[in-house]
């Protein structure tokens, strides 16, 4: 489930904003996304440990399982990766993504078009209009 973006925490009299923030049915956690543009620094990996910390204590309710945290980048490189996550006692994933003009086949029937999408918005909301 969709939290929100930019997720606002206030602690010790500072706002933090995590990028997106999830809830995970199933595994009955939060989910804390970091979006970067630029390759993975290890820098990245401290910040999400200190976000993660920051959901469990101040987020997280009692019967929810630990948060987790992804950091997608523009790229990785394994050795960066490996060494900023260990001693990290979090569970934290680093992945890359790529850009595309072309939705893969495998989607494709099963997320609507722009054209589609837009007719769909328009139409939910004339039906909420007074």
């Amino acid at each position: 489930a969709f939290l929100g973006n930019q997720y606002r925490i206030k602690a010790n009299k500072k706002e933090y904003f995590i990028d997106l923030l999830f809830y995970h049915r199933r595994l009955k956690c939060l989910v804390a996304v970091a979006l970067k543009v630029v390759a993975f620094i290890p820098e990245f990996a401290g910040k999400m440990n200190f976000y993660l910390n920051l959901l469990d204590t101040y987020i997280k309710e009692k019967d929810e399982n630990p948060s987790i945290g992804i950091i997608l980048c523009a790229d990785r490189d394994q050795f960066e990766v490996e060494f900023a996550l260990r001693g990290i006692d979090k569970p934290v994933g680093v992945a890359e993504y790529r850009l595309t003009t072309k939705l893969p086949k495998a989607l494709a029937g099963k997320i609507p078009d722009a054209k589609k999408l837009k007719q769909e918005i328009m139409k939910e909301l004339e039906g909420k209009r007074p």
